[in-house]
């Protein structure tokens, strides 16, 4: 507050403007005050600072005593150095935190594992918690790490997302101590510098960031693919006089190359539509990476992927052009998981447009979510049997600000990731963020994104 005051105070307005329009909590105020002057530009921007810093506390309710207790004199950069260097920490840093997670532990910390804490640059607390549903996917970490091991004497290679991500998984997995905490800087610059969806200080989608996240890396893996295969057959291209290398049978080509990203995450869905004059069935295969569930009050997962397979009927203005009868003609549809996959990521649409409001609005649903998942809407009607590792939350009560933390199961243990901050938790405390059974209450922590690992082989 006094450094705003100050500035207010010795730069002129429209220096002033032009710094503070990139802050969030400033920027949408600009219009207004043109419209309508404050008396001063000092007392304007007081004004809004002050509404920010109020609405800062409904931001985060969710252990919001405990994070300010944790928080040492000094800020972000002396705890950081604190856990880094491993000096006398102070009494509820990350740092203490961490010691009083492997305290707790005990003889039953699991052999070789390692609980960091990722430090906040602002706003990037939907990029720390995806990463720790990521890092505690055991597959998928492992071939990440394996794909470090095998790329890492590459100096020449192009950093891109997946380098930044392997060296930050490895730099974790690597780590003499048990708990800490670091700061994934490189690998938050290169979404930025990549994305510019993701380079401003407003309020993050962590689904949305998921979502890019995956397809990156799957795009990056390809990419190598083919630049080996084309390496590979320029080398050989004098030897194809003595017939080709890689003979295709029956002119059939081969399939396209599918990475380690697509093995554990990519399932397939199937969009079946019967047409009700000539009974004919239409179906289309697409590929998902997440299922996207519609949530309704008082729920479970198991009635929202109910919903999700259920049957449509397409009339009036949205009749389905059949080609066996060459018209318009009324049609039911439905959608239904042709492949699972191995991990299983569900996303909770908890954020719906309202027309009436004309803006969007979180839905504090309580969905419940169990343990132990049984897919049943698949094409083969097989049960398909996963298992929660890990749950990103969403704490805050509107779709444009709040914070995210994530619930992991890492071996027989659930841990609670809250940026810097990690704590174990009984797996009775998840239940706790299925939603609010009203839509008023004080609750505001609410499961976003689910991930469930296939309890048999890979799909």
């Amino acid at each position: 507050m006094h450094a705003w005051s100050q500035q207010v105070k010795e730069k002129d307005s429209d220096s002033i403007i032009n710094r503070c329009s990139t802050l969030p909590f400033l920027a949408n105020s600009f219009a207004d005050w043109k419209r309508r002057p404050a008396a001063s530009l000092q007392e304007f921007f007081l004004q809004r600072t002050l509404e920010f810093s109020r609405s800062f506390s409904r931001w985060i309710p969710f252990r919001r005593r405990r994070r300010a207790e944790r928080r040492p004199i000094g800020g972000r950069r002396r705890r950081a150095q604190a856990s880094d260097q491993g000096s006398a920490t102070l009494p509820g840093s990350p740092a203490a935190a961490g010691s009083k997670l492997e305290k707790a532990l005990g003889d039953q910390f699991p052999e070789g594992e390692r609980y960091f804490g990722f430090e906040n640059f602002g706003n990037t607390c939907y990029c720390n918690s995806v990463l720790q549903a990521l890092y505690f996917c055991i597959p998928f970490r492992e071939q990440l790490l394996d794909y470090y091991a095998n790329n890492k004497n590459l100096g020449d290679a192009e950093e891109n997302l997946l380098t930044c991500l392997a060296d930050l998984f490895t730099q974790i997995s690597s780590q003499k101590k048990k708990t800490g905490v670091i700061a994934p800087k490189r690998f938050v610059q290169r979404v930025k510098k990549q994305n510019e969806y993701f380079r401003s200080y407003m309020h993050q989608d962590a689904h949305e960031f998921l979502n890019y996240l995956l397809n990156e890396l799957a795009d990056i893996l390809e990419k190598e693919s083919n630049a080996a295969k084309s390496t590979t057959d320029t080398s050989s291209s004098e030897k194809i006089a003595n017939g080709p290398s890689h003979p295709v049978e029956n002119g059939v080509q081969k399939e396209p190359f599918v990475t380690w990203v697509h093995k554990n995450f990519q399932g397939i869905l199937t969009n079946e539509t019967r047409c009700l004059r000539c009974e004919t069935v239409t179906a289309r295969d697409e590929t998902f990476f997440d299922l996207s569930l519609d949530i309704e009050q008082n729920s479970s997962l198991t009635s929202c992927l109910k919903n999700f397979s259920s049957t449509e009927t397409l009339n009036a203005e949205d009749k389905f052009f059949c080609d066996k009868c060459c018209s318009l003609q009324e049609a039911q549809k439905r959608m239904k998981i042709k492949k699972p996959p191995h991990i299983l990521v569900i996303h909770l649409k908890r954020f719906k447009y309202m027309e009436q409001l004309s803006r969007h609005k979180k839905l504090s649903y309580r969905v419940v979510f169990p343990m132990e998942l049984k897919l049943n809407n698949t094409v083969d009607h097989a049960d398909s049997e996963y298992s929660l590792f890990a749950v990103v939350v969403h704490v805050g009560s509107g779709p444009n600000h709040g914070h995210y933390v994530s619930l992991v199961k890492s071996h027989t243990h659930w841990l609670l990731f809250d940026d810097e901050n990690a704590e174990m938790i009984e797996e009775s405390t998840v239940q706790t963020f299925f939603g609010s059974s009203q839509e008023y209450a004080g609750n505001t922590d609410h499961g976003y994104i689910l991930f469930y690992e296939s309890l048999g082989g890979k799909s």
